[in-house]
């Protein structure tokens, strides 16, 4: 990924948790592109290395992304980056109807 060591993005005296910053951050490269839908995510202990943080902390920001809908984990696997819900389809259940 791209922080290097001693320049991690996340501030750990600005009023907010450290998780929802690590998940903020992934999520920005999410959304710029940079990790684009299938990338495989490093695991947590990696992401905990690159943002300097407890792999602990770097497992709540993981699963704030699953909540967010943005990454998906399969275990044994590892998490990916999630691809957006297509619009503009309609389900087989409504096409019935």
């Amino acid at each position: 990924m791209a922080a290097d060591t001693g320049d991690s993005p996340i501030d750990p005296n600005k009023i907010a948790y450290v998780y929802m910053q690590v998940a903020d951050h992934i999520a920005a490269r999410i959304a710029s592109g940079e990790l684009r839908p299938g990338a495989r995510l490093p695991g947590e202990r990696d992401l905990g290395e690159e943002y300097e943080v407890a792999y602990l902390t770097a497992r709540r920001a993981v699963r704030e992304l699953r909540e967010r809908g943005l990454v998906v984990t399969l275990p044994a696997k590892g998490t990916f980056v999630a691809y957006p819900p297509e619009t503009g389809q309609v389900a087989d259940d409504d096409a019935e109807a």
